[in-house]
C-alpha cells in the first residue's frame, strides 16, 4: 500500500527548512482564535482592514506575544467580511496555516521546488499576491502555497523555475495589496491542484472537511510548531 502524503511529510518532517524568518517555537508565540468564540470579531471590526488590524494587535497583546499563528480546519467567522466566501453553505473551514506578523517579514521555500504558478489574487478579503510551489518527495509530487504577499514577490518569476531548498522566495505583504487583510502569511500544504494555477481554495464548506483535509494536510507537517503539538 503506498504511502499517504502526511505520512512521506512526516517522515521529513525534521529535514524542512524554516518557511518564515521567524522561530515560531519562541516566548513570543501565540495561537490566535478567529472562530465565533472569540467576541471581538464583530461584522463592525472584521469589515475595516485598519480597524480589523487593531484587533489582532489587541488579540496578541492579550497574549503577550508577537506573533500570532494558528487556523488548520478552524471553522472561522473572519470570511464574512467578504462576499467571496458567501455561498448557500458559506465556506468557513480554514485549510491552511496563518502567521500573523508584520509586513516585510521573509518568506523561505522549505525544500527544493520549482515554480508551478503565481497571479495576484486581488479581490477583497482574496489571497493577494499568491506564489505556488511544487515538490516531490519520494516520488511523490505536490505543493505548497503562499499567499497574502507583496506585489514585489512576484516580480522576475516564472513558471518552472528552480528554487533551492531554504531561498528567499517572498515577504509578507501589506494591505490593501495582500488581498485587504492584517498582515499574515497563510500556508498551505496540497496533494492536488485540480487543474488550477496561481489559486487555490484556501477555505472550504464544513460539509466538504473530509475531502479537502484529505487534499491539504496539516501544514504543520513541515511547520514545526510547538503549539500544534
Amino acid at each position: 500500500m503506498s504511502e499517504t502524503l502526511s505520512e512521506i511529510l512526516k517522515k521529513y518532517r525534521f529535514e524542512f527548512a524554516p518557511v518564515v524568518g521567524l522561530n515560531l517555537n519562541a516566548p513570543n508565540i501565540a495561537r490566535l482564535d478567529f472562530s465565533a468564540a472569540n467576541p471581538l470579531l464583530t461584522p463592525e471590526t472584521l469589515r475595516d482592514t485598519n480597524t480589523f488590524t487593531t484587533i489582532v494587535e489587541q488579540m496578541l497583546q492579550t497574549e503577550n506575544a508577537e506573533v500570532g499563528i494558528g487556523g488548520y480546519l478552524e471553522n472561522r467567522v473572519i470570511y464574512r467580511r467578504s462576499q467571496l466566501f458567501e455561498e448557500e453553505e458559506p465556506r468557513s473551514l480554514h485549510l491552511g496555516i496563518d502567521i500573523w506578523a508584520p509586513a516585510g517579514i521573509s518568506v523561505f521555500s522549505p525544500l527544493p521546488a520549482t515554480v508551478h504558478s503565481f497571479q495576484d489574487n486581488a479581490n477583497f478579503g482574496d489571497y493577494g499576491p499568491t506564489i505556488i510551489l511544487q515538490h516531490q518527495l519520494d516520488g511523490t509530487t505536490f505543493y505548497t502555497l503562499y499567499g497574502h504577499l507583496n506585489r514585489s514577490s512576484l516580480k522576475d518569476l516564472y513558471e518552472g523555475k528552480a528554487v533551492a531548498k531554504g531561498e528567499k522566495i517572498a515577504e509578507f505583504g501589506p494591505f490593501p495589496e495582500n488581498g485587504d487583510w492584517p498582515p499574515h502569511l497563510h500556508f498551505q500544504i496540497i496533494s492536488d491542484l485540480k487543474g488550477m494555477k496561481g489559486d487555490f481554495p484556501g477555505v472550504c464548506k464544513p460539509s466538504e472537511k473530509e475531502s479537502f483535509q484529505k487534499l491539504c494536510p496539516n501544514p504543520n507537517l513541515i511547520l514545526n510548531c510547538r503549539i500544534f503539538e
